[in-house]
């Protein structure tokens, strides 16, 4: 079974920049659907970011994020861009058991353990 970790998250100014990680072990990202996707307290888990056939982005992450995947290391990112204390939450990397894309959380079995995003207005 695919386990999958990420890194990268930490406290960032706004308008400032990170950029989260995710390393698959146990099986690859290849030919399957990936994505992004975070959860600020009190609120539920939200997708941000996704790959399966297409690329789609969340209306906040549109313009600011992008998601990528080198599938030679089994690895994915999120590179966040120009962020917004309303972009603080724990981020977490998913993976689906194929090629469909979901934007629901619950429609994605796989996922990493997460990494606190903080930007500090």
């Amino acid at each position: 079974q695919v386990q999958l970790v990420e890194s990268g998250g930490g406290l960032v100014q706004a308008g400032g920049s990170l950029r989260l990680s995710c390393a698959a072990s146990g099986g690859t990202f290849n030919n399957y659907a990936v994505g992004w996707f975070r959860q600020a307290p009190g609120k539920e888990r939200e997708f941000v970011a996704g790959i399966g056939g297409r690329t789609i982005y969340s209306d906040s992450a549109k313009g600011r994020f992008t998601i990528s995947v080198d599938n030679s290391n089994n690895l994915m990112f999120l590179q966040m861009t120009r962020l917004e204390s309303e972009d603080t939450a724990i981020y977490f990397c998913a993976r689906r058991p194929n090629g469909l894309l979901y934007t629901t959380s619950s429609a994605w079995p796989y996922w990493g353990q997460g990494t606190q995003v903080t930007v500090a207005s």
